[in-house]
Formats: C-alpha cells, structure tokens, sequence
C-alpha cells in the first residue's frame, strides 16, 4: 500500500463490505489492524472486525478533506456493519446562493435541489466553512438577514448596516445591480481566488504578532486556518468509485453456477431483480445485468411501480417482469424481422470466420451461427417461492417458460427452482454461491439507491421550505387550497391573503419569492438519470 491519504473497505468472506475508514497514510492505518500487539487487546468488537476482514480495498485521494466526503458517502452506500458515524441521512454542507433573488444572500444547506441557484461545496469541515462564510460576508458587504426582500421598515436600525458590514440596499441608497456586482465577486472568491486575500491576512498576522498583540494574531491565524480548510480543492463524487468484488476466476463459478443448476449452458447473462419500497411509498424495482460473472452497468434498468396500488412485493415482481420481458419479446421480433429482409435481399453467400468454426471434433456437425439472443441465460429473483412464482407466471404468459430463473432466499441463501418444492443448498465457500450473492446484493443495492433517490426529492422537491419563516402549518395551509405550488404561482396577493396565517404583506413576499424561482425554474436542466438509461 502508499504512503498516500485515501480511504480502505474491508470486506468479508461474502465480498460484503463490512468496514469503511480513512487514512491520511493509508499504508500505516491499515497496518495497525494486524499487529499482534492489537489484536490480543480487551476491544472485542476490534477483534471480531478482524477476524472477519477477508480482503480490502483502497482508494487514493488527493487531500483529507476529500477522503472524509469519500468515507461518508461510501457509509451511506454500503452501512458498513462495523461503522457508527455517518450512519444517518445527514449530508454535508452546501453553500448557497441565489442570483434571481431580488437581493440575493448566501445560505447553508445540505440538500442540492434544480432550482437555478448557484451551490458551493460540498464542504468537509462546517466549523471552517461558518468562520470563513462570517469573513466573506465582511469582505465583500453582504448581508446575513433571512427575510428574501428586506425592507427600510423593519431594517431602519440594521445591525450589519451599523456595522458597516452589509451596504444595506434595503435601506440605503444602493442599487440592487451594484448589490449584485458584490454577490458576484464573492462567487468569484469562492471559485478559488483566494491567493491575495489569503496573503493579506497573513501579513495582518505577522504584524500583530509582532507587535506583541497575540490575541489578535491567533485570531488571524485561525481564520487564514478555516479559510484554507474551506477553499481546498475536493472531487465532487456523483459516481462512487466502487467496484463490487469480482471472483478471482469468474469462468469458474460461471461453470460450476451451470453444473449445480442444471443448465443447458453457462449462465453468461444472468438479469438479476428486487423490489424496494417503504410501508407502500415509493415502490420501486431495480435490474442488474453480469455479463461473464462481472456488472454490466450499461445494462442496468430501474422500474417505478405503475398498476401496484399498495404493498405487494409479488404484484410488483410481477409487474416488473412483465414490463421487462414483453419489451424484450417485441425487441426480438422487431430483431427477427429486420434480419430476415436483410436476408431475402443479400445475394452474396456468408461464409462463418475462423473463429465462428466449432472445434475439431464436431467439424462433421453443419456450421451454426452465434447465438444472437436478447434474452437472458438466468433470472435471479431476490426472494423465495412467492417471489418466484409470481414472476414464473408472468414469464409464462408471454411464452418464456424456457428461460432458467430462480429465487435466492437470504436467510440461509437457498436457492428455489420452479417446479422443486425443496430449496437447493450450495456451500458457502462455493463460488457459484457467490456469484448469485454479488448478483443478488447488487440488485437489492440499486433498488435502494433509486428508492432514497425519489424520497429524497419528494423532501425537497416543494420550494415552500426555502421561503423564510413559512413553517408546516402556513405550508400544508397553502397547499390545501391551492393543490400544488405551480398554482399557487398563478394566484394573486389577494388570493394568497386569504389563507390562514397570511396577511398581505406576507402574501406579497411570497408572491415576490415564486416570481423568482419560476424563472430560474424554466432554464433549469431536466433531471438525469447519469450512464443508466431509465426504462
């Protein structure tokens, strides 16, 4: 290992990922887990993690900061069984700022939404990126009150105006577009351009020290210290770079996953399934394709429940299957057909290449082409029989009975047939049990991600929580007369007004507030799914 910062999973037997830690010197971190001097300790819980480490990973990053981001988003992904911090749902900070705002300021927060505004981060150290928020806010005169268009009747006695630290448009005779020229300096700091102002509070440093004003000093060096803690330079990681653990000899298990099922060939596309939902919301099913024992990412495809009303792991099984499947049997025929006119209107003789020739001991046997097939060579269904059965219905509808499936039930991952009312057995160190676990986990992985994915932007998907001081009651309030945001837009003050807990001046800075989102709503880019196609 490096002498490198970075990060390590460890992982069990399973190829489960069991621990995830950060390192500024990965190669001394690690070490530590394996001196003997460790391991004969009282910590049992110490003990028991590595006694259960089978193999790890690392990952080189380029600073601490941005091997902490990395740590807590591969927490969140995996929830490592010996891992206690960053556990929970709580992100890091974000810096905010929106620009269609009549006054625009600058705020924290941890969720990113599409909603035009401009977000710095995220940031490592919030203790750090709060001094060096106060610094700016001195630096380029911005202001730090909540309200969105503050005005002289309630601002007439600003603390950050007598204080010369905010110009105050609100009350002072300051445009808002030079305002705004300050906003933008400040987004331009923030990009990075930090070099002189750095400088400047060094120098500031310096003298105080030497003019024996330490306290002033320390206070000077603890901001240079927030401040190059906050603008350090960190990847921004959309796409976790983790690969799941891929079997030393993939062929293999392929071969022996053949044998213990029967199967006419080796298994060489298997399509695994899951279902993820939470007491009936958000119910989702994932698709993972392993193309030769290895993810076949490009292949991935992701289902939102469409004819399931409430919880029902076997309609909604039931329905994914028949969604995927109908749209690979007309893919088929479409296929079919195309190859056939290809056929009637070619004139030349095909003649199979070198490496399209069977082996030498069947060159008696007439030449037959690769097999071309859109389908799969196994189903995987995460589950047991009832799962199993639902999809085999399904498959038999649409005249796929012949496709191998199968139903791997997690408590003692047994394996269920259709047709077998025992469940097969495999032994835990068998490579084709692994390989249905890598396929199986990595379902149930995806269905959860897409199911956070949609939780997440049904929180934050209503832009009535980023208006100032509008609290559950005043939102479920508008939302029951107007029915949804986008016509409560088209409302009136005097219409806004009439709901409880607003009166006209409220109802005008709301009206203000959604002006402004609405048009930075409209050059707001459609939401991507990334390098998986959505189905």
């Amino acid at each position: 290992m490096p002498h490198k910062p970075g990060i390590y999973l460890m992982k069990d037997r399973f190829g489960t990922v069991i621990y995830v830690g950060k390192a500024r010197d990965l190669k001394r971190r690690v070490s530590q887990y394996f001196h003997p001097s460790r391991r004969m300790g009282w910590d049992m819980k110490f003990r028991a993690l590595v006694d259960s480490i089978q193999d790890l990973d690392v990952h080189i990053v380029k600073n601490e900061a941005e091997s902490i981001l990395l740590e807590g988003k591969l927490i969140k992904e995996f929830h490592p069984r010996y891992n206690i911090s960053f556990r929970d749902d709580k992100r890091f900070l974000l810096l905010k700022v929106n620009l269609n705002d009549p006054i625009p300021r600058f705020s924290l927060t941890r969720i990113k939404t599409e909603d035009g505004a401009k977000y710095f981060g995220p940031f490592a150290n919030s203790g750090a990126l709060r001094s060096t928020v106060a610094m700016i806010r001195r630096k380029f005169h911005l202001r730090g009150c909540r309200p969105l268009t503050p005005n002289d009747t309630d601002y007439k006695h600003c603390l950050y105006a007598n204080l010369k630290f905010c110009t105050a448009p609100c009350i002072n005779n300051v445009s808002h577009d030079v305002y705004k020229q300050q906003v933008l300096a400040a987004c331009e700091f923030l990009d990075g351009q930090t070099g002189e102002f750095e400088k400047q509070l060094e120098d500031e440093m310096k003298k105080a020290a030497a003019a024996l004003n330490f306290e002033k000093a320390a206070e000077l060096r603890d901001a240079v210290d927030a401040l190059r803690k906050t603008m350090q330079r960190t990847e921004k990681f959309e796409r976790i770079p983790y690969k799941l653990p891929v079997s030393m000899n993939p062929e293999a298990d392929l071969r022996e996953l053949g044998r213990a099922l029967n199967l006419p060939k080796e298994p060489n596309r298997i399509e695994g399934f899951d279902i993820s939902n939470i007491s009936g919301t958000f119910m989702v099913a994932s698709l993972v394709s392993f193309w030769r024992g290895r993810p076949d990412r490009s292949n991935y495809r992701r289902f939102r429940m469409k004819g399931v009303a409430s919880q029902d792991d076997f309609a909604c099984m039931a329905e994914t299957i028949q969604r995927r499947y109908s749209r690979l049997k007309k893919e088929s025929a479409e296929k079919q057909s195309t190859s056939e006119e290809a056929q009637a209107s070619s004139v030349t003789e095909e003649i199979p290449t070198e490496e399209e020739l069977p082996p030498s001991d069947e060159m008696n046997a007439p030449w037959v082409p690769k097999p071309t097939s859109v389908y799969p060579d196994l189903i995987l269904i995460d589950g047991g029989k009832g799962q199993l059965n639902a999809a085999c219905a399904e498959l038999s509808k649409l005249g796929l009975s012949d496709i191998p499936i199968i139903g791997l039930a997690k408590e003692f991952e047994e394996i269920y047939r259709p047709g077998q009312s025992e469940p097969l057995r495999l032994s835990h160190d068998s490579g084709a049990l692994k390989l249905l676990q890598r396929v199986r986990d990595e379902s149930h992985r995806f269905a959860n991600t897409y199911n956070a994915q949609l939780r997440l932007k049904k929180i934050s998907e209503s832009i009535l929580d980023e208006f100032p001081g509008i609290g559950q009651n005043r939102k479920a309030a508008l939302l029951k007369k107007f029915g949804s945001v986008q016509r409560l837009r088209l409302a009136t003050v005097e219409q806004i007004a009439e709901v409880s807990g607003f009166g006209g001046k409220a109802a005008a800075e709301l009206k203000t507030f959604l002006q402004a989102r609405s048009v930075s709503e409209v050059n707001s880019p459609i939401e991507k799914v990334g390098e998986i196609p959505p189905s």
